[in-house]
């Protein structure tokens, strides 16, 4: 794992913004068994801020979860638009306390109205392309854990131990 610099100004605290560097001390097939493993060294008192769970062999994962009409594209821009006005009318009525809820309910139509009208355009303009609705993910094929060199013997040990045994570790989950 790469060390952190002192005094050093930055984001998240221990993101730098590279990959980290350090032995391996498990791979695991699946993210939460890597998670179960950080787990238990957290259990033991070991200074988890070390510990990194690097990705190796990401894929890019699009899930087709159905086919795109002008009904569901119409109904999907409606109930985007309507959240935004529901946003926009409730922001009115903090503002001026004397505006009525029949100005919440009017955003949420205005809202609606032009979510639907928007992306009915849009699906009309894009519909021999992209016919279809869906979710992608980024998955990755394994999970290593990495320590620091100086650490790493310790964590080793701590993850070689039966569950239940050695430092706080009765409680956890299976790992």
């Amino acid at each position: 794992m790469s060390t952190q610099q002192p005094g050093r100004a930055g984001g998240r605290a221990g993101f730098d913004g590279q990959i980290p560097r350090g032995e391996t001390v498990a791979s695991f097939e699946t993210y939460e068994a890597a998670q179960q493993a950080v787990d238990r060294l957290a259990g033991a008192d070991f200074p988890v801020k070390q510990l990194s769970i690097v990705g190796d062999g990401l894929k890019s994962v699009e899930r087709v979860t159905g086919k795109l009409s002008y009904g569901r594209a119409a109904g999907g821009g409606a109930l985007s638009g309507a959240w935004l006005g529901l946003f926009f009318g409730l922001l009115l009525v903090i503002v001026n306390p004397a505006s009525s809820l029949a100005f919440v309910g009017a955003a949420i139509l205005i809202g609606a109205a032009f979510g639907m009208m928007f992306t009915i355009v849009t699906y009309s303009l894009n519909r021999r392309r992209r016919d279809f609705t869906s979710v992608m993910q980024v998955l990755a094929t394994s999970y290593t854990v990495i320590v620091a060199p100086e650490l790493a013997n310790r964590a080793r040990n701590i993850l070689s131990q039966p569950e239940g045994s050695g430092d706080r570790q009765a409680g956890q989950g299976p790992s």
